[in-house]
């Protein structure tokens, strides 16, 4: 496990210890903080976006390591404070774009939507993160390889820059006077996230909002107009896999019925948004209205303790993955990265009330039981210990009796022959 891994593994407890916090404080203050299937959804996104973390190193990292060592025109050291604050200053610069321009080109958006597609603002949207923003991220941070910042200082800060902004998904903390001026705050960042004409595409800063006011980018969050949250083209779904890729399916569809080869290009540079006349004359979309309700397909209280219990399995499995990742070989954890996201996208079906989420759920706990104990192995671990293989047996096993009293439950009858 390399050191970006091992803080975000070691700083994992301490998110969860704040997300209860949050939850303990809008409680007592009479607020609906979060919703079950909501906060889920955004962790599980996070889940996925450190799964596909593990097989992109070599793009996000290794790409950056060759620059730095091939093309870089100052040879900085690692060892002074000066290179340590000037690369997280310059971090936070090259960051400022990345996500303005996330904003504002559609192919980048494509990625970066993920993380605003929440209509709840709480500490587990700042989990919510995009599987595939490492195809072209790495780019805005290649300035600072050809300044020479070291491969070890540019983790680092990176790291920093990522943790910093965790803090600032909240509505339980108001304004914070002068620091609001000068650096990224909720109260900042609550602007960010709102689909309000007033606050739309605003407060790019990852530490700093300083960058938003020197570039014009700046807004201040203002009572008489509170924010609200999502996206102009809301999601409404909690399928983790959907979630990554709607907007490049509804692009490439564009794209297709487009009939100039420019305009076809054209979808993936311009703002999101942007329809060539002939696409938006031939398949029109209803023009943005400001949303009423969230998006909350009931559940039945059964069900979402189940799917709450699943949850917490596939986060303890993600933390063994995690783990394993520098040791075990590729074929293990390609298999292991399959089996959690199947599960974690079956979990979000479930909370849809989908029919075919009940069997292809059951499938999955069956064989996460009998598997071990049939083989003695499970992912990573070559020969597994007889009380464990039990133990994991016992665990799926009642499992699947509780998915089965589950799925007979008049409720759940009802509720998923109709969504069907």
């Amino acid at each position: 496990m390399n050191t970006q891994e091992l803080i975000i593994t070691w700083a994992t407890p301490v998110f969860f210890l704040l997300i209860g916090m949050e939850l303990l404080v809008a409680r007592l203050r009479g607020r609906h903080a979060y919703a079950s299937n909501d906060a889920m959804n955004s962790i599980g996104l996070g889940v996925i976006s450190q799964i596909v973390g593990v097989f992109s190193k070599l793009l996000t990292l290794g790409i950056y390591a060759w620059c730095v060592e091939h093309l870089a025109l100052f040879a900085l050291p690692a060892d002074r404070w000066w290179v340590w604050a000037g690369a997280l200053l310059l971090y936070d610069f090259c960051y400022y774009w990345l996500h303005r321009c996330g904003h504002r080109v559609n192919i980048l958006w494509a990625a970066h939507v993920v993380h605003h597609q929440s209509e709840h603002y709480n500490l587990s949207t700042a989990l919510r993160q995009t599987g595939s923003g490492v195809l072209l991220s790495w780019l805005f941070y290649l300035p600072m390889a050809v300044l020479g910042v070291p491969f070890k200082v540019f983790v680092i800060v990176a790291l920093i820059d990522l943790l910093y902004q965790f803090w600032v998904h909240t509505e339980q903390i108001g304004r914070l006077g002068w620091f609001d001026r000068v650096f990224c705050s909720p109260s900042n960042h609550r602007a960010h996230h709102a689909v309000n004409d007033r606050y739309l595409d605003r407060n790019y800063g990852g530490i700093l909002i300083v960058w938003d006011r020197l570039f014009g980018s700046f807004v201040e969050e203002d009572d008489s107009d509170p924010p609200v949250y999502g996206t102009r083209s809301p999601l409404r779904s909690w399928n983790p896999l959907w979630a990554n890729v709607e907007v490049y399916w509804h692009t490439a569809v564009d794209a297709w019925h487009a009939q100039r080869w420019r305009d076809k290009l054209l979808l993936w540079l311009k703002p999101p948004g942007w329809r060539p006349a002939d696409v938006a004359m031939r398949y029109p979309k209803p023009a943005f209205v400001m949303p009423g309700e969230r998006f909350d397909p009931p559940v039945p209280k059964a069900l979402m303790i189940y799917a709450l219990v699943q949850f917490a399995l596939l986060l303890g499995m993600t933390t063994q993955f995690l783990g394993m990742a520098g040791t075990a070989s590729l074929p293990a954890l390609l298999a292991y990265a399959l089996y959690l996201v199947v599960g974690l996208s079956v979990l979000g079906a479930l909370m849809e009330r989908r029919l075919w989420a009940l069997w292809l759920e059951g499938a999955r706990v069956l064989a996460t039981a009998l598997v071990p104990l049939l083989i003695g192995r499970w992912f990573g671990i070559a020969r597994l210990d007889g009380h464990f293989a039990l133990a994991i047996a016992a665990v799926f096993g009642f499992s699947a009796l509780a998915l089965l009293w589950v799925s007979q439950s008049s409720s759940m009858a009802r509720a998923a022959s109709a969504a069907n």
